[in-house]
């Protein structure tokens, strides 16, 4: 194995290099997600169980304190909307914003694994193209007394770099993938708790409005028997 990579050149140990670099950024991608995640499970449902019934404080108490980027954001939501001044297009300005940001940290360093996907086998197929010359370089200064093993020899260790390029390109290009999905996922997660945490405010706020509307038209329908 050490043999072929002294045997692979430079281009073999930049591409090494680059698989620690991805290596690394799965390592920290992967602790981020399995580090943000909320805590129990269940709690952002249930804490949304406590907020249809008007219990902010409970439901506060299973958000707050958590690393969790959705229960931030209920939780930073419920307070703005409790105890801000602001109006409600003002608070989901502002919620909206600190949304962008998490959903941002969710998507750091992803750009790396893509440059290395992507760059990984176009480093292989250069190093390919060296070695072929070099291989058809030492053809020609043989001349006529060419040794069909040399040349064989000198091409294996072109095609080396391609093998080792994508060997790197595929795994790293999978893991990219699949870290994309679960931002994808989270960022979907995120937007729609955002909404239902508005829909309900919307609602609560309906209600009284609704029974006051109710109760009006019975006094009036009253009054009208009165008279009668």
């Amino acid at each position: 194995m050490i043999e072929l990579l002294v045997n692979g050149g430079i281009v073999v140990w930049l591409l090494i290099s680059l698989s620690v670099i991805a290596l690394s950024v799965a390592v920290l991608k992967g602790w981020q997600f399995h580090s943000t995640r909320a805590k129990p499970a269940d709690a952002i449902e249930q804490a949304f169980g406590f907020l249809q019934q008007g219990k902010h404080a409970q439901a506060l108490l299973l958000v707050n304190g958590q690393r969790n980027y959705r229960a931030a954001l209920i939780s930073s939501t419920v307070q703005l909307i409790d105890k801000s001044s602001l109006a409600i297009d003002d608070i989901k300005d502002e919620v909206y914003r600190q949304a962008q940001l998490a959903i941002a940290h969710l998507n750091s360093y992803l750009r790396i694994l893509e440059v290395i996907a992507t760059l990984a086998p176009l480093m292989g197929l250069f190093g390919t193209v060296i070695g072929m010359i070099e291989a058809f370089k030492a053809m020609e200064s043989a001349g006529a007394q060419v040794n069909p093993a040399v040349l064989s020899g000198g091409i294996w260790q072109a095609l080396l770099t391609t093998a080792v390029g994508l060997a790197v390109a595929i795994p790293v290009s999978m893991l990219n993938s699949y870290f994309e999905r679960k931002a994808e996922v989270e960022a979907q997660a995120i937007q729609n708790d955002l909404q239902r945490v508005f829909t309900l405010y919307a609602s609560m706020n309906a209600q009284p409005v609704a029974k006051k509307v109710g109760s009006n038209s019975t006094q009036q329908s009253s009054s009208k028997q009165g008279a009668e």
